[in-house]
């Protein structure tokens, strides 16, 4: 019997990281001490002011990334939990309201699993499970055969079919599965072409957009879906449906477009390719339960609240139990679950519940005029800003940083976002903006695995990125403008 492979703790020490913890450390304290004064917003308390300072922190930690970005959102749960909470110290909880309202422990902790981390958890697990069992392969398999052969068309069709998949499954998990399908194709297509790049960038660039078509596509919209809905916030009740609605046509005229951008910048010098997907479809029972899951749960997403009142976070829990009991996935197969990025979607829902908690959020809507701000310019700077960010940090944490700030402008201008369709256009906004952001290998995860494949390069992964990120930012703004003033979304 082979033995485990033993983990090892690493002593390794980055003196920059050191630099940014240390100068982090230092400025969350100097904000944490500042006359209350400072910040202009009337009847701060000295619980709110803590709340600020450890935004700051989180706001300097995620953008230095002095430690992983999943790190600091543990890393602002413990200090809510140890410095604002009512669990917490007596000497930072002072007597009876001396300090302010303390921020309830159970809430901190209970972000954890919040309803929308649920459904974030039923997108892991059905993706585990079509994997698992090939039906992934085999749905691949079946969808790009309409494509044909014809190589413009094969472009198409993986675009497409990635931008599919992402909806549903993790990006990551979706570029790297469709870069193999990609793999004996590369051999054929001569090397001095421009085939090759024009299909590796066609990965990065579906799976980025296909992730805005549903609320669990991606970390982005899941916080704009979380405060849209939040029953002690804005509580809109968007449904899963209505998202789709709106998103998923806007993503498909998107890939189009990126389709044909793709062309235009690597052109294929051979006409024809070839394509032959590998892997096979698990025979057995178990195959069956996971195709009927898979099709319930998506049905259930699309109508199960019209039809029968079950919202999609109640939804999520079907896949994750049918498979626990029948045997689909076992604990092994929970490992491969992305647990840190549902624990940095927890540290940003705890920040929103901090702001909301503690009050703070309800003091600067009072002491700010928000309502005298132009609602085009706050969309429009939020928007660049979320998309800029987006490429050089990850998006979960630009979303973690934006959305609970936005929520919080929103609600304080009131109806004067009648006219660009009100808050939902701005936190959708900041969703399409951050999955739009794929200048860099280090934007996002699907882009560092095509750039890993060596035929891509930096300058061609920025070209079109820059332009298919532009777009997307143009007309995806403006659709939720237009379906945001008809009421549609």
């Amino acid at each position: 019997m082979q033995d485990p492979i033993k983990s090892v703790l690493s002593g390794d020490f980055s003196k920059r990281k050191f630099l940014m913890f240390v100068i982090t450390a230092l400025l969350t304290v100097i904000v944490w001490n500042l006359p209350s004064s400072f910040f202009g917003i009337d009847g701060l308390t000295v619980v709110q002011q803590r709340v600020i300072a450890i935004f700051v922190m989180a706001v300097l930690l995620w953008i230095t990334e002095a430690i992983p970005a999943w790190a600091t959102s543990i890393t602002i749960i413990f200090v809510l939990l140890f410095c604002v909470s009512d669990s917490s110290f007596k000497y930072f909880q002072g007597t009876e309201d001396q300090y302010g309202k303390m921020l309830d422990h159970v809430g901190v902790m209970a972000c954890f699993a919040d309803p929308t981390i649920i459904l974030f958890l039923g997108g892991f697990v059905l993706a585990i499970a079509a994997t698992k069992s090939g039906l992934d392969v085999l749905m691949a398999r079946t969808m790009i055969k309409p494509f044909g052969q014809k190589s413009e068309n094969v472009l198409l069709g993986f675009l497409l079919i990635t931008g599919i998949f992402s909806m549903f499954i993790s990006n990551t998990a979706t570029a790297a599965m469709m870069l193999t399908f990609l793999t004996p194709v590369f051999k054929a297509l001569p090397a001095s072409g421009k085939g090759r790049i024009a299909l590796t960038m066609a990965i990065p660039v579906g799976a980025n957009l296909g992730g805005m078509g549903t609320p669990i596509g991606t970390p982005p919209n899941v916080f704009a879906l979380k405060y849209l809905n939040d029953p002690a916030g804005l509580d809109l009740g968007i449904t899963f449906s209505q998202w789709m609605m709106i998103m998923v046509p806007l993503v498909i005229v998107l890939l189009i477009i990126a389709w044909r951008m793709i062309l235009h910048f690597f052109p294929f010098t051979k006409k024809t390719i070839h394509l032959e997907i590998n892997g096979e479809l698990s025979h057995n029972w178990r195959t069956v339960v996971v195709a009927t899951t898979f099709l319930l749960t998506i049905f259930l997403w699309v109508a199960g609240k019209d039809l029968f009142g079950i919202n999609a976070n109640t939804v999520a829990m079907l896949p994750i139990a049918v498979f626990a009991f029948t045997g689909v996935i076992n604990a092994k197969d929970l490992q491969e679950i992305d647990w840190s990025v549902i624990w940095m979607v927890a540290g940003g829902f705890a920040l929103g519940n901090a702001m909301n908690g503690t009050g703070l959020a309800e003091n600067a809507i009072k002491s700010i005029p928000f309502g005298a701000w132009n609602p085009f310019v706050i969309l429009i700077i939020a928007c660049l800003i979320c998309y800029a960010l987006s490429n050089f940090i990850s998006n979960t944490a630009t979303a973690a940083l934006l959305v609970p700030i936005l929520a919080v402008v929103c609600k304080g201008m009131g109806g004067t976002l009648d006219m660009i369709g009100g808050t939902i256009t701005v936190l959708v906004g900041i969703a399409v903006a951050a999955s739009g952001a794929m200048c860099l290998p280090i934007s996002t995860p699907p882009n560092a695995i095509a750039f890993s494949t060596g035929l891509v390069k930096q300058n061609d992964m920025l070209k079109v990125g820059l332009s298919v990120g532009i777009v997307t930012l143009i007309l995806g703004i403006s659709i939720l403008i237009v379906f945001g003033r008809l009421g549609v979304f």
